[in-house]
């Protein structure tokens, strides 16, 4: 479960997965489009294929080549073992006066 936190630490990933569970299916080329056009955030093409490899070794996403190109998907089976975790930790300490 540490590789799934530490895939959610960079803010770039984050905002991947968002792109890929708003329209799943996308290729390199538009997922770094949407990353500089939508977020405006200025990576490289390379920079993007590492954030996906991060990714895809947490398990969040899946790549399957179609013809020549590679599609990414999102797969949410991590995200949903790491809520189930924190969900198991005990609540905080209400403030007592």
């Amino acid at each position: 479960m540490d590789i799934v936190f530490q895939a959610l630490a960079h803010p770039a990933r984050r905002i991947l997965l968002e792109e890929l569970a708003a329209r799943n299916d996308q290729s390199l080329f538009e997922l770094t489009v949407r990353l500089i056009n939508d977020h405006g955030l200025a990576m490289t093409r390379q920079a993007v294929t590492k954030h996906l490899a991060v990714l895809r070794e947490a398990g969040l996403v899946t790549s399957t080549v179609q013809g020549r190109t590679t599609v990414h998907h999102l797969d949410t089976s991590p995200l949903t073992d790491a809520r189930q975790w924190m969900d198991s930790l005990p609540p905080p300490p209400k403030d007592t006066p």
